[in-house]
């Protein structure tokens, strides 16, 4: 009686086993279907696509690894078409600024050319274009050196140097060229040495590209140069008292081919400071920029003592 019980016991233990496994069964096969729906619509271009589950399911981790992936590829998508539309808005603006000076220098040479002008009207034709080839120039230099640093390609060559000498270097060059654009200037840098891990070619282009900067939209009559130092960091600082830059375009400034004058009649290129933010970034440094319209504008470098 015993054995008859036990047997019957183990009979629908088994039994209930069994019909577990196959309600099991049947819940995973109607998972996989789900997945394999969702896998379609997935594949079929529907990122927005997310597999539900419930806390207990066998097929949970697989729910949600497709739902990462289809995440992480909508993402990239985002980011791929953000990076096209940068793409469309960057040529068209290089093909403007290339265009324009373009069509302009080729118009003084044919009137040249063709006799057109002469004598001191030849001589200032001959100028202009002079002037229009040297922008050419200047911003076909400068895109070149963005497109190496934003491709990760541009090479530094750090070394230990005095940046209180290598800044006097770079100044001692702008003394002319300030005082023949009437700009009056004052310049604050330690006598003392201070050594620090630099690129000397990467250094001189953001001091000369602020300063270039100052000069083309300050519309100024002062810059003020100062260097500050601690144990950690040097500080430096470029100050004018030019007509300041407004709220709604400080914050694009640094923005690869953005200008302030929309115009573009100051001469500018819209390079010159995203080049610099880039070189600063590469000594694990920082730009800001404070302004006031019709009071000034101040440009301040924070570079690490230990790279």
């Amino acid at each position: 009686m015993n054995v008859n019980l036990f047997l019957l016991i183990a009979f629908c233990i088994a039994l209930l086993f069994i019909l577990f496994l196959v309600k099991k069964l049947r819940s995973v096969r109607g998972q996989l279907s789900i997945i394999e729906e969702a896998l379609e619509d997935i594949k079929s271009g529907n990122l927005n696509r997310r597999m539900l589950t419930k806390k207990n399911d066998m097929t949970r981790k697989i729910c949600y690894g497709i739902n990462d992936i289809a995440m992480n590829s909508q993402t990239q998508l985002i980011k791929q078409k953000q990076s096209e539309q940068a793409y469309k808005r960057l040529m068209t603006s290089i093909s403007h600024d290339v265009k324009t000076p373009l069509a302009s220098l080729v118009g003084y040479l044919e009137a040249i050319e063709c006799k057109i002008v002469a004598g001191e009207e030849k001589d200032e034709y001959v100028h202009v274009a002079f002037e229009k080839a040297h922008y050419l120039k200047h911003f076909v230099e400068n895109l070149f050196e963005w497109v190496k640093l934003d491709s990760g390609e541009q090479i530094f060559h750090f070394e230990t140097l005095d940046l209180n000498e290598l800044s006097r270097n770079i100044i001692v060059d702008w003394i002319s060229i300030l005082e023949n654009s009437n700009f009056d200037y004052a310049f604050d840098i330690p006598e003392a040495e201070y050594l620090m891990r630099i690129d000397a070619n990467a250094y001189s282009r953001i001091l000369n590209n602020l300063l270039q900067n100052v000069l083309i939209h300050s519309k100024g009559s002062k810059i003020v140069f100062h260097v500050f130092e601690d144990n950690l960091q040097a500080k430096i600082t470029i100050t004018d008292n030019g007509k300041g830059i407004s709220p709604d375009h400080l914050p694009h400034i640094f923005e690869r081919m953005y200008q302030c004058d929309q115009s573009r009649s100051a001469g500018g290129n819209g390079l010159g400071l995203s080049i610099v933010k880039e070189l600063v970034a590469a000594h694990k440094g920082t730009i800001t920029v404070d302004s006031t319209p019709n009071r000034g504008t101040a440009f301040t470098v924070l570079l690490p003592k230990s790279l």
